[in-house]
């Protein structure tokens, strides 16, 4: 019998953008199927991603997604919680999440947030139902790193949307 392919044995779609000293780290649930073309993240037209970076003073500007490389210049750092996945979020099979690998990536560079980019992502790391989180500041960590809560920047997920989260964030680095 042939082994079937996970997305947990495949490669990554986008490199972990991971180095000590961050301030934060924003994570995924996967890349979409924009950002899986593009081999940059958050790259689908209606994403709001690097426009709340910039609308926050997270970043001087707005940069486009194949600047993400440079986004450690800035004090920040990105990842997903299902590194091989490509497509929306409700397609993810829960199978492909590494919420312990999530934790460890994070424990080694150790920044001062970890920011989840969906209600979505936070509940495949934390193993709940997203219903079960609100918005903002969650009480566990990793070790010295808090963990944020951030409304989803994609385009599918309009109904959902407030920058607040994003902001109270930046005041809690001090930007």
């Amino acid at each position: 019998m042939e082994a079937r392919e996970t997305d947990a044995s495949r490669a990554p779609v986008l490199p972990d953008v991971l180095q000590p000293g961050l301030d934060v780290v924003f994570c995924g649930t996967g890349a979409g199927r924009r950002s899986a073309q593009a081999r940059a993240y958050y790259a689908g037209p209606g994403n709001r991603f690097w426009w709340a970076l910039a609308e926050v003073g997270l970043t001087p500007r707005l940069f486009s997604p194949q600047e993400f490389p440079e986004l450690p210049n800035f004090g920040i750092g990105l990842t997903d919680i299902a590194k091989a996945h490509i497509g929306q979020d409700h397609e993810l099979d829960p199978a492909g999440c590494d919420a312990r690998g999530l934790a460890e990536r994070i424990a080694a560079v150790a920044p001062r947030a970890l920011a989840f980019t969906s209600k979505r992502a936070a509940a495949l790391y934390f193993g709940c139902p997203t219903r079960a989180l609100a918005y903002g500041l969650q009480t566990p960590t990793i070790e010295t790193t808090r963990i944020q809560v951030l409304p989803s920047p994609s385009g599918a997920a309009r109904g959902h949307w407030s920058l607040d989260p994003w902001r109270d964030l930046a005041e809690r680095l001090g930007r």
